[in-house]
């Protein structure tokens, strides 16, 4: 099976101030695409792939003299489906964007949240990156298929940590993992985490087996050391990373994860375009670039109406697939 894209909220916020106003076009204040006061949410902890894809689109937008700095904050919480609805709340705020991306449409539907993504105004898909199968650096456990085979002998005791709620990519990548190792999803002892960052302690603590994470978010801790790359989740190698794919492995999974940015519903058209018109310019520029090849990114660009229609399909693919693994 392919889950393939061209693919709680607790406490108080925590404020990272990257400048001040938000995005603008190439071409600064000239081009009347200035947004003053634009803030970015980033629906999970600090570390986790939101978190680690909106600030690097932040700096980026300032290195390529697009704005002089964009506001970023954390409002975690339910696999960012706390973050969903404070957007929604804010109806008609042309001041507020939101970094998300398949977790919260896996996390919309395991929490039974009363507010979903058909209730923002889509803005850009930006990103497509594959999940990596991590150990850490002491584990017993060297090969895709030493872990498997341990796996298969005793699925319940040896639990697996992922960065999302049920539903969302780091659930779906074991799950999809098992079947194809020949263990019942339903056998499995997934822990579901705020975001990456809350895992990554966990998997260097031996608190899980073994975690499933966005490659992006684990790039400088697997070339340090400190976790060991079993395999990677996608179609082909991840270039710079010594780890087969699971189908190289023998296992037939390949599963990639997306990203995207959303705002809240209600926004004039003209609020409406000035965003996207922003994330096209970031997009089109050389900072962005550098940044996709240097996180293990793939550009899977798609804005306005037709991102939406995306989502639309995603929303029923995560359906499906639950349905289709028993969960």
């Amino acid at each position: 099976m392919r889950l393939r894209t061209p693919l709680a909220l607790l406490g108080a916020a925590v404020l990272v101030l990257v400048g001040p106003p938000l995005l603008t076009t190439g071409s600064g204040a000239d081009t009347g695409t200035r947004i003053p006061g634009l803030r970015f949410m980033v629906p999970n902890t600090p570390g986790g792939g939101y978190d680690i894809t909106a600030r690097t689109a932040a700096k980026n937008a300032e290195d390529a003299g697009l704005t002089p700095g964009i506001e970023v904050f954390n409002l975690p919480g339910a696999g960012g489906t706390v973050g969903l609805s404070r957007l929604v709340s804010e109806h008609g705020n042309g001041k507020l964007a939101m970094s998300m991306g398949l977790g919260v449409v896996g996390a919309v539907r395991s929490n039974d949240a009363p507010r979903t993504l058909a209730d923002t105004t889509p803005i850009a898909r930006l990103t497509e990156e594959q999940d990596v199968i991590v150990v850490g650096k002491d584990s017993p456990y060297r090969t895709i298929d030493d872990l498997i085979g341990a796996w298969k002998e005793n699925p319940g005791k040896l639990p697996v940590g992922g960065g999302s709620s049920p539903g969302g990519p780091d659930h779906l990548a074991p799950m999809l993992m098992a079947r194809a190792a020949g263990i019942s999803p339903k056998q499995v002892n997934y822990i579901p985490f705020d975001g990456g960052g809350e895992l990554l302690a966990s998997i260097l603590g031996g608190k899980v087996a073994f975690g499933v994470s966005g490659v992006g978010e684990y790039l400088d801790q697997i070339k340090a050391g400190e976790l060991r790359l079993l395999a990677v989740t996608g179609p082909e190698r991840v270039p710079g990373l010594d780890a087969p794919t699971l189908r190289e492995a023998g296992y037939d999974v390949s599963f990639t994860n997306w990203r995207g940015i959303v705002a809240p519903p209600g926004l004039s058209d003209t609020e409406r375009r000035k965003l996207v018109s922003l994330v096209q310019e970031l997009h089109a520029s050389d900072e962005w670039r550098e940044s996709l090849k240097r996180n293990g990114w793939d550009d899977a660009f798609l804005t306005g109406e037709e991102f939406g229609a995306f989502l639309d399909a995603e929303d029923e693919r995560v359906v499906s697939v639950l349905k289709e693994l028993g969960l």
